[in-house]
């Protein structure tokens, strides 16, 4: 043919069953009889196939049916012009004889458009393909054919040498497919009405009823025992409340609301579900389109923490025809798409609506309990039989959010063999939700050679998913395959993120691969190359506060100035977050930079006041510029029952023994958040301030203390509180460990502070004593270089490679005192 049909195929949605269905019988049946009857041109016979689609009992069935009918006919082929052009006058007869009946169904306005062309009528089929890409503009193929009619009228082809009476009967099918054309309008009047189900949502529900009110006809609010101002909210919105007991079923509550609506269309949301900005209006328009039977929305959802914006997109039934047989099942992640025309795809599509979900925020679902409710639920739902793919889905993925890594990889592990070896995959629609939870729980659990296999059957089952061959990428990264992970992620950026209907993460293809791909290269060393993809980060998604640190962090590698970095940091991020800022001040104190962490800091508390998280951080800037005190005023706000209270107590401890308070030093000591620490920890500080009151401390320290005293006498160093590190170093040196051990380690403290005499005695006495090795010589070749004595540093970098051939730390350091000279 000439022209093209449409095959608009919609989306499964991410999260749901599958909503297809095998073609009825009777229209299989009818379409071999249409190809019958065409094979011999009885076209009367053909004709009267269309009285037998008519007599199908099912509304979604008929129309199947018929336009497999419309199908078969346009799909005859033929080179005898007046068989052919009775064939396509029957096809253009029985479409606009249905559209008179209702001339909102653009896939049958694109049909007799098609015939219409076939017979040379292009004025009433360009009529009829407008009509159809007035209603709707994505219909595939419509572009096209009006072209086909505009390179006709080019060539000079739009008559065609039609037999006399078919001439006849294709004038008078003209003015009546004109007629039909200007009368497929949008419907009007229909009414939306908005179902909730709510228990307890006051922080939430206003924000959700605010945007979608104004936009919707009636809102009918469940609430199944609210004990807060839920009611009140719904209802200052102009809701109808109804009161239902919990029962511990989800589509039980939410049918309550269904039965209750009385529009034409049934919206559903929940209260942390925002219609976004500038959405409204596209859902009004929706209600028009009388042809469609549900549509998907695109959501955001919202993972993290609430200022991350790390969010996944998909879509999701949510606005569908109020009908008895759309009712819901499942007591928990319910649904009821099973009761669509999935074989009918011109149906169901894909809406430009979109709404933001928040309620997987990590604080909505602390707050809330959903995991334990939810997995509570699914265990009993699983219980009352129910051994579906799609619960051991749901359930694997609460268990993860949960944290329960081990359970979760069970779970949808059964659900993905148990999906994989009996249907369609493709047509499911949370099959790439679990392929992809699948690989990540492999990765997250250690399976690196099991999670090669599954990814590679979850890409040839789901092309170019970029959220998979991200997970690809970190494991092979975790693996050691650097090349093969910086390979990976630049097929991500390549990808781009995924379609919706993959429910993919919103970045995967973007900030978030460029991210990982920046940290590594960092780790490589190259910064420059680091530094360009941090760069375009921040420049190209400057509202993803999680830039801001790996930005900030490989700009400070690189020498910039701390002062600059932060000007860059806030030019670029308009209306910079508390949680930006927050990490912002990581990156410039793990950098040294203290001064200017504590100035954002400080406007983070002042912001945040109740953050201990802020309040311990900015105690911790102050800590490295040696303000001890203020550093114990920063944190004393920090409640005992804070799960951040054993951090503000060592805090506190090391600023009071820092500063030489021996009684302020006891009384942080007897705190009892203390004995939360790790007994090193406490021995290391129980030990300083025997020390610094004059006591006699014990014998000695166990080995395991090595660490906490190190990491104390450097921060000692870092701020040259030398009385203070003279009386930890004393009490270091009765940790049980060899003599040799702790002067190397205390030697590699005197060298990342810069002092580097002290670090070269220490490792001077080593060998002196013990004995040259490897190490030692390693870290004389260190502070040599530090030095600028490039010659002697090369001497003793040798010397360590030809003790101990096979020393990695020998060889690397060679190379890079190779490539410094």
């Amino acid at each position: 043919m000439a022209l093209r049909l449409s095959d608009a195929t919609p989306s499964p949605e991410p999260n749901a069953p599958s909503v297809s269905l095998p073609a009825t019988p009777a229209a299989s049946l009818l379409t071999a009889r249409a190809e019958a009857c065409l094979a011999v041109r009885d076209v009367a016979g053909y004709r009267a196939l269309f009285a037998e689609a008519a007599a199908v009992e099912d509304p979604h069935r008929r129309h199947q049916a018929r336009k497999s009918l419309i199908e078969a006919g346009l799909a005859t082929g033929g080179t005898e012009l007046a068989a052919m052009g009775l064939v396509f006058a029957a096809v253009a007869r029985e479409t606009l004889d249905l559209l008179a009946a209702d001339p909102r169904e653009p896939l049958l306005l694109n049909y007799a458009g098609v015939a219409l062309y076939e017979l040379g009528e292009l004025g009433a089929a360009e009529q009829l393909f407008l009509a159809a890409r007035r209603l709707d503009p994505g219909l595939p193929h419509l572009d096209g054919n009006l072209e086909g009619i505009a390179r006709r009228r080019r060539e000079g082809l739009a008559d065609i040498a039609l037999p006399a009476a078919l001439r006849v009967v294709v004038q008078q099918l003209a003015p009546r497919a004109k007629k039909i054309a200007a009368r497929a309008q949008p419907a009007t009047g229909l009414r939306i009405s908005l179902c909730m189900i709510v228990k307890d949502e006051e922080s939430m529900l206003g924000r959700t009823l605010g945007a979608v009110a104004p936009f919707v006809d009636e809102i009918v609010v469940v609430d199944t025992g609210s004990s807060d101002g839920t009611v009140e909210i719904a209802e200052e919105h102009g809701a109808r409340v109804l009161h239902h007991a919990w029962t511990g079923d989800f589509a039980e509550a939410r049918n309550v609301s269904v039965d209750a609506a009385t529009g034409d269309w049934i919206l559903y949301l929940d209260a942390d579900e925002v219609l976004v900005d500038g959405a409204g209006e596209r859902l009004r328009a929706l209600a028009g389109h009388t042809w469609r039977e549900a549509f998907y929305l695109v959501m955001t959802n919202y993972v993290g923490d609430e200022e991350d914006r790390h969010a996944n997109a998909f879509n999701a039934l949510r606005l569908f025809r109020n009908r008895p047989e759309y009712r819901f099942s499942g007591r928990i992640h319910e649904q009821w798409a099973g009761a669509l025309p999935g074989y009918l795809p011109e149906r169901i599509t894909v809406s430009d609506v979109r709404v933001e979900h928040y309620g997987y925020l990590g604080v909505v679902r602390d707050a809330k309990g959903k995991s334990s409710r939810n997995i509570e639920l699914l265990r009993r739902q699983a219980a009352e039989g129910d051994d579906s793919p799609f619960l051991h889905f749901n359930l694997g993925s609460e268990l993860a959010a949960a944290g329960d890594h081990e359970g979760a990889l069970a779970e949808l592990r059964i659900a993905w063999e148990g999906l994989t070896v009996e249907v369609n995959v493709a047509r499911v629609g949370f099959a790439p939700s679990l392929a992809n939870r699948y690989v990540r729980a492999l990765r997250t659990c250690g399976l690196l050679e099991e999670l090669r296999t599954v990814a590679a059957d979850a890409l040839d089952r789901f092309p170019e998913f970029t959220d998979v061959v991200l997970e690809q990428a970190l494991a092979a990264r975790q693996g050691g395959d650097a090349a093969t992970a910086e390979a990976l992620l630049h097929r991500c950026l390549e990808l781009g993120d995924a379609p919706t209907h993959y429910s993919g993460a919103v970045g995967g293809g973007t900030y978030l691969a460029r991210l990982e791909l920046a940290d590594l290269l960092r780790s490589t060393g190259r910064l420059d190359e680091a530094e360009e993809q941090v760069r375009r980060c921040l420049v190209d998604h400057p509202t993803f506060i999680g830039v801001v640190e790996p930005y900030a962090t490989v700009r400070l590698a690189r020498g910039a100035d701390a002062g600059e970095v932060v000007a860059e940091v806030h030019a670029a991020v308009t209306d910079i977050a508390p949680g930006a800022r927050f990490m912002l001040a990581v990156a410039l104190h793990e950098a040294g930079a203290a001064v200017e962490a504590e100035g954002e800091l400080r406007v983070v508390v002042a912001a945040q006041p109740g953050s201990a998280p802020a309040r311990l951080a900015l105690a911790e800037a102050l800590l490295s510029q040696g303000r001890f005190d203020d550093a114990t005023e920063a944190i004393a706000t920090i409640g005992a029952d804070s799960p951040w209270a054993p951090a503000a107590a060592r805090t506190a401890a090391f600023a009071a023994l820092a500063a030489g308070h021996v009684d302020r030093a006891a009384s942080a000591l007897a705190n009892p958040a203390i004995e939360s620490l790790h007994a090193a920890e406490r021995a290391v500080l129980g030990a300083w301030h025997a020390v610094l009151a004059g006591e006699e401390p014990a014998l000695a320290l166990p080995p395991e203390a090595a660490g906490p005293a190190l990491v104390m006498l450097e921060a000692l160093a870092r701020v040259e509180a030398f009385e203070a590190f003279e009386l930890l170093a004393s009490r270091y040196e009765t940790v049980s460990v060899p003599w040799r051990e702790r002067r190397e380690r205390l030697a590699t403290v005197y060298l990342r502070r810069g002092f580097l005499a002290s670090a070269a005695d220490e490792w001077i006495a080593v060998c002196e004593n013990d004995g040259a090795d490897a190490a030692a010589l390693i870290g004389l070749a260190q502070v040599a270089w530090a030095r600028g004595l490039d010659e002697d540093a090369i001497v003793f970098a040798q010397e360590a490679r030809e003790l101990e051939p096979g020393h990695a730390g020998a060889a690397r350091l060679l190379a890079n005192l190779g490539a410094a000279a």
